[in-house]
């Protein structure tokens, strides 16, 4: 009998394999808003996957093009994986002629940086005798030939690094902040935008913050930005952010925003490892990403659940690799990014700066590029992005049934099986099984009678088809809720980990509360919700496309029999 079963299933292998074509169909811009997805004109889902790009310092000119030409950093960004940019700009450089009239070079120039006048002369000469505000545009029709779209995101007012309570740029009324000149200024680069086609968003206001601060005026000033915007430009997503550093939206959930007009509205949030100052390192990994994301579900993550957008314009991490709190944050993050499946921009593009802080050629360790804007800085955080980079699911992306896929945050990958005969390993999520999770707690894969088992700790999860005793059922513990935990026969209980060759283990679970030197990160795990079919050939575990053949019955009724 047993040779029958494994001929069956193989010569069902062999006379159905089935091909998915991943390709990849080209967006149709505009793009609006549908309940809480960003579609195309098509109204298929387009994930924002950006990459901020700053042009808000002193010079007022997009950084690196001293150090290299505009069009080879847009090429970079695509090769990178990003769709978009977040393409920050001072309001000053739309509203104050004495500003907006000054030449690249005369720009720099004023400020002697004279070096960098030499490396845009070599790098960009087609702009060091334009206006600051031709050299913007430039830039974004460079990436707009490149295919990248442009969110532009009016940073703060007087040229600068940002942010600090108390530099006149946080809030409206401050030094540098009259909401009449804002107003005017949303409205001018609005309209100068208007047609192209690139340019898919206008984020209002970076980071509103503060002792001034408050809702009544945010609601009273940001409903007439947007409605300013709109008016001006009704193709692009008007972007609204919160207060407190754009963390904190909670005033939404019982006080909607008033609009004349529907389809366009996104609400934007910053989250990053220092918003919780050292929490990361001084506290137990579980139990602050358990605390954190539940804060950033009040404060921002509910506004999914109402039905709007919710971009994360702003994450990021030191690229080296060295700073432990950026890298629990990190983990946390990616989790609760993946379940969500949100759009986001990452800080930052950059990897250096003409001026910063009175600082010539500051090296930036957040930047994915690195000091010359030549290479990345760290190809292996690229590659752990790479799966939040595609949609999960949304509107138009029904390629397969509703599934779960095992996301491993730690590596950005997910849990696949190459064969029967293979064991469970992470590998891209593009090849990721599709799971179910029952009700009773049980890890299914979709379309077959296999189910996630745990064996012995310290060896390998294994799939079975005995999946009622305790330990084919698997509980999301832990503050963090990232922990998939089972018990064994013995009552014992263990965690699924991955070993040092990304194969799919168990092991005893650990950090779980108290102890702030332990790294759960191996034993961290998302249940996230897909509809992304696999991009290589199936294994034979997957039947589903099988049962829909003429014939069904007898191949059902045979896999059920060989089960």
């Amino acid at each position: 009998m047993g040779s029958f079963i494994s001929s069956s299933i193989l010569l069902l292998f062999l006379l159905f394999p089935t091909i998915i074509q991943h390709a990849k169909p080209a967006m149709s811009l505009p793009l609006s808003t549908n309940s809480r997805w960003i579609v195309d004109e098509e109204g298929r889902r387009v994930k924002l996957a950006c990459v901020n790009w700053v042009s808000h310092l002193e010079p007022v000119v997009a950084e690196g093009l001293s150090k290299q030409p505009m069009d080879m950093i847009a090429k970079r960004i695509v090769t990178m994986g990003f769709n978009c940019v977040r393409f920050t700009w001072p309001l000053f450089l739309i509203t104050n002629d004495s500003l907006a009239s000054l030449t690249v070079r005369q720009s720099f120039q004023r400020l002697g940086l004279l070096e960098s006048i030499a490396g845009i002369q070599s790098n960009n000469p087609s702009i060091i005798e334009v206006s600051l505000i031709k050299a913007y545009q430039a830039v974004v029709s460079s990436l707009g030939k490149n295919d990248v779209m442009v969110i532009l995101d009016n940073h703060l007012s007087k040229p600068g690094w940002c942010c600090s309570n108390f530099d006149g740029n946080g809030f409206f009324g401050d030094q540098y902040f009259n909401p009449d000149l804002w107003i005017t200024g949303l409205t001018r680069m609005a309209t100068l935008f208007n047609g192209v086609t690139n340019v898919v968003g206008m984020s209002l206001r970076n980071e509103l913050r503060g002792p001034k601060q408050n809702v009544n005026d945010w609601y009273r000033y940001m409903q007439k930005g947007a409605e300013a915007v709109h008016s001006a430009n009704p193709d692009v997503l008007v972007i609204l952010s919160g207060l407190s550093y754009d963390t904190d939206l909670s005033f939404i959930q019982n006080r909607p925003v008033q609009l004349s007009f529907s389809g366009k509205l996104v609400f934007e949030v910053h989250w990053y490892g220092f918003s919780d100052g050292q929490a990361w390192v001084t506290g137990n990994p579980n139990q602050v990403c358990g605390r954190v994301a539940k804060d950033m579900m009040r404060r921002s993550g509910f506004l999914v659940d109402q039905g709007y957008p919710l971009f994360v314009s702003e994450y990021g991490v030191d690229q080296r690799g060295t700073n432990v709190n950026d890298n629990r944050y990190l983990n946390c993050f990616l989790g609760v990014a993946a379940e969500l499946d949100l759009d986001w921009a990452l800080w930052t593009l950059v990897g250096s700066y003409y001026l910063r802080e009175g600082v010539i050629g500051l090296n930036e360790y957040y930047g994915v590029l690195n000091y010359n804007w030549c290479e990345t800085r760290n190809s292996s955080f690229i590659e752990r992005i790479s799966a939040l980079q595609s949609p999960f699911r949304g509107p138009g992306l029904s390629e397969t049934k509703l599934h779960k896929v095992i996301f491993h945050p730690s590596t950005g990958l997910c849990v696949i099986r190459k064969s029967f005969l293979d064991p469970l390993r992470l590998g891209p999520c593009a090849d990721s099984e599709s799971w179910s999770y029952s009700s009773d707690k049980t890890l299914v894969v979709k379309g077959t009678y296999f189910c996630l088992q745990a064996d012995e700790s310290g060896t390998l999860a294994k799939l079975g088809i005995f999946c009622s005793d305790s330990n084919s059922k698997w509980e999301m513990i832990a503050d963090s809720k990232m922990h998939l935990s089972s018990k064994l026969r013995n009552g014992k209980s263990i965690c699924l980990d991955v070993d040092s060759s990304n194969a799919i283990v168990t092991s005893s679970c650990k950090c779980l509360s108290k102890d702030n030197t332990c790294d759960p990160a191996s034993q961290w795990f998302k249940l996230a919700d897909s509809t992304r079919s696999r991009s290589e050939e199936q294994s034979f575990l997957h039947f589903d496309s099988i049962f829909d053949l003429p014939g069904k019955g007898f191949l059902s009724n045979l896999m059920v029999g060989s089960i």
